[in-house]
């Protein structure tokens, strides 16, 4: 079995090729990929060569980890789910090529308990599922952030996210125009414009390793600091005012099961809306461009590959 699949062989070098596929087993299916999403954290960090070391990381590898497509085949057990449309959170089935994540290829076969099944009428939007759980995930807390920092999609979700469980609507900072405009019920502001010192909880979706002595400053006694983003470079921040302060840092990884069926409620029943955050499409065959764009282009808050257009 074979698929078109985007290989990053080294840093900065990207290809769209015919990848040898993983045989399924009795517990797996095969899924047919209709989108994929193009992350602006982790990914960008894998295209530049600087991501941190990282179980599984090593060149050649497929990336990806926010698909949407449908089962064309399944073992024994599944047969009942062929057709199903699903979520793919990544794949490893590429035999030599490193699945990190796996998921920006036009065929993966994964095993069936982890194709996460989905409205057929989000269509494209499923593609942000990952990223709406792992927003909130970054919200279960005792407190519910007052500040998010970065109005990229993540940012954009976790204020929607905390608008949805019921919490007052937050403040969110962004020091790019170009990302300042979007919000729906809740304010963005440039971090200078914001007066407050007395946030108790802030979320920092930016990935900036510089800012926790800034976002230190901002924090009532006793506040919680979340880092929801992804570091590159080390974290580190000034004792002295965090002491003052008595501040708490929490680090929010990796989206549990639970901020899943959380995330797939709210979308059900209205309360979360993915509306307004795909930006960029592309075809594979435009794959390093959309990459680039991605990464280069501060008016694309998502992009993503629409692999139907296949040939």
């Amino acid at each position: 079995m074979e698929a078109l699949a985007v290989v990053l062989n080294s840093p900065e070098d990207l290809a769209v090729r015919t990848v040898a596929l993983t045989a399924p087993g009795d517990a797996d299916v095969v899924v047919d990929i209709d989108w994929s999403g193009i992350s602006t954290g982790t990914e960008r960090l894998l295209f530049q060569g600087r991501m941190p070391p990282f179980p599984g990381l090593g060149y050649p590898l497929v990336p990806g980890y926010e698909s949407v497509g449908r089962i064309a085949a399944a073992g024994p057990a599944n047969q009942h789910r062929i057709g199903e449309t699903v979520f793919v959170p990544g794949a490893t089935c590429y035999g030599e090529i490193r699945g990190l994540f796996g998921g920006a290829s036009s065929r993966v076969v994964m095993p069936a308990a982890r194709a996460v099944p989905i409205d057929p009428a989000l269509a494209e939007k499923g593609v942000l599922i990952a990223l709406a759980a792992t927003a909130q995930h970054a919200i279960v807390g005792p407190v519910l952030p007052d500040l998010i920092v970065g109005h990229g999609v993540v940012g954009r979700l976790l204020a929607r996210l905390v608008i949805a469980a019921g919490g007052p609507a937050p403040t969110v900072w962004e020091t790019n125009p170009q990302r300042q405009d979007g919000a729906t019920g809740y304010q963005v502001l440039h971090p200078d414009a914001d007066t407050r010192r007395d946030y108790r909880c802030i979320c920092d979706a930016s990935g900036d390793s510089n800012i926790l002595d800034t976002l230190v400053m901002r924090l009532a006694f006793g506040g919680e600091i979340v880092l929801a983003g992804f570091y590159a470079d080390r974290v580190s921040f000034a004792f002295p005012m965090a002491f003052i302060k008595e501040a708490r840092f929490r680090i929010a990884a990796q989206w549990q099961p639970a901020d899943l069926e959380t995330v797939r409620q709210r979308i059900a029943d209205g309360t979360l809306s993915l509306d307004g955050l795909i930006t960029h499409r592309m075809t594979p065959s435009q794959a390093d461009q959309a990459y680039r764009t991605a990464f280069g282009d501060s008016t694309c808050l998502k992009m993503i590959l629409d692999w139907r257009t296949h040939s």
